[in-house]
């Protein structure tokens, strides 16, 4: 679920400060799994995987409840996990999904009424930076990157590591554009999560989840109209509506912990693109899956109102 571009041109042009803004939904979660130590005895070995397998399902079960949005439910799963994987950046970096996921759906940041809607999409939230400041995000979320930039020190190669790495620079770019509204700190770090995306690919082809930063980023910047796209491409940032869409459906078909959330973007990207006929089966999906979750079903309905004839 990007951009750069600096400061002093988003300051001295009004207008380029939406720029950022709307770049920073290229929003970015999570994904996980389990590590396990080595050196044990065959025995030892054996409960060893049966308890990295437990963990994982701890990452399951966390981020089902997530898209359920029982967000203290899926923060009980996550901090079991990090008890039991204590050396694994990527369940702190869960931990702070769940506090962003919590604050957009508080704003109703993933739902066609903000996301269609240009003046909402450019302005972010509602409210001032102080009174939605997110200290338990901004506190886990740093974490999580330092625990990454230590693995990272004694095998930069790490592919789980470059992960976390390229989530939680998604994650704050979305927070410092969203909630602080600070462009310069949106850019560069929406940069930074494409460049570290793209090693955590050359390394892991399989780790799918990444393609919803790539895409959302692709995507949003494809919509911005051509002057702004021109301002990007100075930037070193570029865009393709077509491509965007073809890297979430990836994540979509094939993620993981990130699926449901490709669902979410990729839907309403379609709605964006006036094709809900492709929007319809990716929503019912998700409000099937997701019967806890409200706001599917809401904007399957939603949909379906806007376009009846189509349905």
């Amino acid at each position: 679920m990007a951009v750069l571009f600096t400061n002093h041109v988003l300051h001295a042009m009004s207008r380029r400060r939406n720029v950022a803004r709307l770049a920073a939904l290229a929003v970015c979660l999570l994904v996980g799994g389990a590590a396990n130590a080595p050196g044990q005895e065959r025995d030892g070995a054996a409960l060893l995987h049966m308890g990295a397998d437990a963990s994982a399902t701890m990452l399951d079960t966390g981020f089902h409840q997530l898209y359920e949005l029982n967000f203290q439910g899926a923060r009980a799963e996550f901090l079991s996990y990090q008890r039991r994987q204590p050396g694994d950046p990527m369940g702190m970096a869960a931990e702070a999904a769940s506090y962003l996921y919590e604050e957009f759906n508080a704003k109703g940041v993933l739902t066609s009424e903000f996301f269609l809607d240009d003046a909402k999409l450019l302005g972010g939230m509602d409210g001032s930076p102080a009174a939605n400041r997110n200290e338990a995000f901004l506190r886990t979320n740093r974490r999580a990157r330092e625990m990454a930039e230590q693995s990272l020190r004694s095998s930069p190669r790490d592919p789980r590591a470059l992960l976390v790495l390229t989530l939680t620079d998604g994650m704050e770019s979305d927070y410092a554009a969203l909630i602080e509204k600070r462009q310069l700190a949106t850019l560069s770090l929406i940069r930074r999560a494409e460049r570290e995306g793209a090693s955590v690919l050359a390394v892991d082809p399989s780790a799918q989840d990444v393609y919803v930063a790539l895409g959302a980023g692709n995507y949003i910047v494809g919509c911005l109209p051509g002057y702004k796209r021109a301002m990007l491409w100075f930037g070193g940032v570029h865009g393709d509506r077509a491509r965007g869409i073809a890297q979430m459906q990836i994540a979509a078909e094939n993620g993981r912990y990130l699926r449901p959330y490709a669902k979410i973007l990729l839907a309403l990207a379609f709605e964006r693109e006036q094709q809900p006929d492709r929007a319809r089966p990716l929503l019912a999906d998700l409000a099937g899956e997701f019967p806890d979750n409200p706001i599917f079903a809401r904007e399957l309905a939603l949909l379906d109102a806007r376009s009846p004839a189509r349905r």
